[in-house]
């Protein structure tokens, strides 16, 4: 009889440490799923790929599509109206577009449609293209996770840099003239 216990004992621990070990392993699967998850999503678009073409309308109702600039350099920055960075590097995003670097394309994605983009535009006398992703596609596309986040794009539509947080004059004009 006690040997029964005994091995009933044994039986019922060994069965206990092989539930405890699966757990782990699978708890460590999972670890790591989420690890290369945050990773892809935390780095965003590589630089060096090849930057996503999309098609958006602007905020003056042209559609404009990133394909269309081969051969020009892109500052593709993504924005909110709500956003303090964001409107500290505007009046500095227009002051760069004003100096007519004719080889820069300023592409000033708004991420916030619902809100008064046309207003905002207008009382701070910003003049280059705001495409508006109405969608979130766009946003999605390029994992933008903080805003603002800049991309700089080469002329063969490759990224070359990307910044995120507000951006002075100096920096605006470094990173498009780092761009071969």
């Amino acid at each position: 009889m006690v040997k029964k216990v005994i091995a009933a004992v044994v039986l019922i621990s060994l069965l206990t440490v092989a539930i405890v070990q699966a757990m782990d392993k699978k708890a460590e699967t999972e670890k790591k799923a989420t690890e290369t998850t945050t990773a892809t999503q935390t780095n965003g678009l590589q630089i060096g790929a090849k930057a996503p073409d999309f098609e958006l309308k602007t905020l003056t109702g042209e559609t404009t599509k990133l394909s269309n600039f081969k051969g020009k350099k892109v500052m593709l920055n993504f924005w909110a109206t709500w956003c303090p960075p964001c409107k500290a590097e505007m009046p500095e995003m227009e002051q760069f577009y004003k100096q007519g670097n004719k080889d820069v394309v300023i592409l000033a994605v708004n991420i916030d449609p619902e809100n008064d983009v046309k207003g905002f535009v207008n009382k701070n006398g910003i003049t280059f293209s705001i495409p508006i992703d109405t969608e979130g596609k766009v946003n999605s596309v390029y994992q933008i996770l903080s805003i603002p986040t800049t991309y700089f794009i080469d002329r063969n539509g490759l990224i070359q840099n990307k910044y995120t947080g507000a951006m002075k004059l100096e920096m605006m004009k470094q990173f498009t003239d780092n761009i071969k």
